[in-house]
């Protein structure tokens, strides 16, 4: 009888892959045994009870379409739902944008925020400048780092921009350092609700940056996560992307509608280009299409079709509106208890910055082993880096988290390791 012999696998000398930093901590939260603990690393919105919300405007949406004879399960096109991709610009640029009035917008349906990324870097990587470089903030959205080489577009470059000081934007390193990366680089920017940091650039600053970038002949590619979110005003919080637009300046852009529509799982987002030339823009969207056939075929049309009815529906949009202004408002109103909090346990440092800092995170400026003595101590789950998701936090655990904070930057063991 033949004796069977195991098989190496050709896969035996894999490795392990490392933790992601953020999915990872859900993980141990999930885990931890203890009957008190907290998770503020997770950017994802949360009620004051501590509970996942669905929009009542979306709710309303989904059920108007599981009354609709005429939808059906059938592929969207490649560049994915006209009505989505239509209405996402303008709310993006403007209603008046000349850009999209003179046909120079190109917009893609895409998987989310990381997907228009994914799509729109690998597609610089084929028709833009070789051996253009991009360049991230020093603190930035973990995958801005890890998208662009596997796009294909080489290691990052790092600009200034938190102020460990002021807990503000560095503005004048950020100036600097872009004034000084090679003509022609690709930055990305996020137009509103830094994340992580929480530090949004003034008015005058991102005009000041336009200059800056317009004349050094740079591509500027916003990730817009948190348009409306921030403020509770979508105006207000495209600023800066109709601002650019309206300066004639090429750039690109992803919007994701995980955070403002509450449509994490959807994956429904976009990718714009703004072009100088409208005789190009038939060229652009084909290229973009080659880009996304062999990589997910076409989108999904679920979350687009949520999407584009709210934004196109005005009595909706309303709605949605009214709903942004009380997610950011419990926002706003977490970052206030926290900072008395803080000020009423006498807590060295001034904590005023917390209250300055804007969107659904906030970096408290607590080190590495304050994280970690907080974890252990507290069973409280945050980010190394001392990021807090300020949308984690409810009126019953403000306290909490106060507390531990307290005790680490009194106890806890010192150093930013």
């Amino acid at each position: 009888m033949a004796v069977a012999v195991k098989k190496k696998s050709f896969l035996d000398g894999i490795p392990d892959a490392p933790p992601d930093p953020i999915l990872s901590l859900r993980t141990l939260y999930e885990e931890d045994p203890a009957e008190k603990k907290l998770n503020v690393s997770v950017g994802a919105y949360r009620t004051d009870e501590g509970k996942s919300y669905v929009l009542p405007v979306v709710k309303e949406v989904e059920t108007m379409m599981l009354d609709d004879p005429s939808l059906n399960h059938e592929y969207l096109p490649v560049e994915g739902l006209k009505e989505f991709r239509d209405a996402t610009a303008k709310l993006a640029f403007g209603e008046d944008s000349l850009a999209i009035r003179e046909g120079r917008c190109v917009t893609v349906q895409a998987l989310s925020g990381t997907g228009a990324l994914r799509v729109g870097l690998e597609f610089l990587s084929r028709f833009y400048a070789q051996g253009a470089k991009v360049y991230i903030p020093e603190q930035s959205w973990p995958l801005h780092r890890r998208i662009p080489p596997l796009s294909g577009m080489g290691e990052v470059g790092l600009y200034r921009y938190f102020n460990a000081d002021t807990k503000g934007v560095d503005f004048t390193g950020l100036m600097e350092d872009i004034s000084h990366a090679p003509n022609g680089s690709i930055i990305v920017l996020h137009p509103c609700a830094h994340n992580p940091t929480g530090a949004d650039l003034s008015f005058d600053e991102w005009k000041r940056l336009c200059t800056v970038i317009a004349e050094k002949g740079h591509l500027p590619f916003f990730d817009a996560a948190y348009q409306g979110f921030a403020t509770g005003d979508l105006i207000r919080d495209r600023f800066a992307l109709e601002y650019f637009a309206s300066q004639g300046i090429e750039l690109m852009l992803s919007q994701s509608y995980a955070k403002n529509m509450g449509l994490y799982g959807e994956r429904t987002g976009a990718l714009s280009v703004i072009v100088s030339d409208k005789s190009i823009v038939d060229r652009v969207l084909t290229q973009l299409k080659q880009v996304i056939r062999p990589m997910y075929s076409s989108p999904p049309a679920h979350g687009a079709r949520i999407a584009a009815t709210i934004l196109n529906n005005p009595v909706l949009f309303d709605k949605w509106n009214g709903e942004l202004k009380l997610m950011s408002g419990r926002i706003l109103e977490m970052r206030t208890a926290l900072k008395l909090a803080l000020q009423k346990l006498q807590t060295p440092g001034s904590w005023d910055f917390l209250e300055k800092q804007i969107g659904m995170f906030s970096y408290t400026g607590l080190t590495g082993p304050e994280v970690d003595f907080i974890q252990e101590k507290y069973h409280i789950y945050m980010m190394r880096n001392g990021r807090i998701s300020m949308a984690g936090l409810t009126t019953s655990t403000v306290d909490y988290l106060a507390g531990a904070m307290h005790d680490a930057v009194l106890n806890a063991p010192k150093g930013h390791l």
